[in-house]
């Protein structure tokens, strides 16, 4: 099960590449707003799988978040 989700994150993957390179050429406006809304679709649903597959997030603590020992408690 989380390899086919793996390898479905990698294909998502390789189609915004893909799609980022082909940004990257001349286009026509017609072309270049269709591969503007594959490449908003793939980050979607890459997003969507990732969010499914990894459902936990790790925040970093705010700087400066971190406790301190007090006076007592080194003693």
């Amino acid at each position: 099960m989380i390899d086919e989700k793996l390898a479905r994150l990698r294909t998502h993957g390789n189609n915004i590449g893909r799609y980022r390179r082909l940004l990257s050429t001349q286009l026509t406006d017609c072309e270049r707003e269709f591969i503007e809304k594959r490449l908003s679709e793939e980050r979607s649903a890459m997003e969507s799988l990732a969010a499914s597959t990894f459902p936990f997030t790790l925040q970093t603590p705010a700087r400066g978040g971190y406790a301190t020992p007090t006076a007592e408690a080194v003693r």
